[in-house]
């Protein structure tokens, strides 16, 4: 038959399929980007402080005990001075050797025991911070570590932040397209960042507190104060 054969031979002649003509790469959008700040302040509603009892002596037993003991008095003080104002909870706990070491030898030798128990205390009256401070002092305190003021609701404060970073960086888009002799189409990008600065006191020493403070302390919050930074990428015609 000669059918097939004749198909075949149409098969071999016919011309090959055309090949797909390659897609052209877009052409790069033309932007400009620019990066906007602002700060806003707001009050701190919540204060939290470490403060802790650090007892020595030649045993870990002792010093554990005594620890113990003066921790037990300074957390019922400041309970008794909190009321219902806040709580207090175990912040940590140490045990470790005290080394020393002296003139000529090679390794430091055990002298004794250290014991530190931090108790951190969280209170909405603002106002009790330096009360509280005193009670833990005069209850056997000998140390408090840190004192901070923050906010326990951020969004309104951070979402005016972020407002006026937005229309800070929009005027600096205006502004700059203005300059170039561009015109500003639509927003490609946009991110943002803010987050609240607490207010802390840090590190007050030890050895002010070797008895309790015969005039209150004064604390003065102040206020938190919110940044925020916006990026925004604009296409341009």
């Amino acid at each position: 038959m000669k059918t097939p054969l004749l198909l075949m031979m149409l098969a071999l002649i016919a011309p090959a399929p055309a090949m797909a003509q390659a897609t052209p790469q877009s052409t790069p959008v033309p932007t400009i980007e620019v990066t906007g700040s602002a700060e806003v302040r707001a009050n701190p509603d919540r204060a939290t402080m470490d403060v802790a009892v650090e007892t020595h002596a030649e045993t870990a037993a002792k010093a554990a005990s005594a620890n113990a003991r003066l921790s037990q008095k300074v957390a019922d003080a400041l309970k008794g001075a909190l009321g219902t104002n806040g709580r207090i909870q175990t912040g940590s706990y140490t045990l470790m050797p005290d080394y020393r070491s002296r003139p000529g030898e090679v390794e430091a030798r055990i002298v004794g025991y250290r014991a530190v128990n931090t108790v951190t205390v969280e209170t909405t009256a603002l106002d009790r911070v330096g009360a509280l401070i005193d009670a833990a002092i005069g209850a056997g305190a000998n140390r408090v570590d840190s004192v901070s003021f923050t906010m326990r609701d951020q969004s309104a404060a951070r979402n005016e932040a972020i407002a006026k970073a937005a229309g800070d960086a929009m005027g600096q888009a205006r502004a700059l397209a203005a300059a170039l002799g561009v015109k500003l189409k639509r927003v490609l990008r946009a991110s943002t960042s803010a987050e609240p600065r607490p207010i802390r006191f840090m590190s007050m020493a030890a050895a002010r507190f070797a008895a309790a403070p015969s005039e209150p302390t004064p604390i003065s919050p102040g206020q938190i104060t919110v940044p925020a930074t916006v990026n925004l990428t604009y296409e341009i015609q």
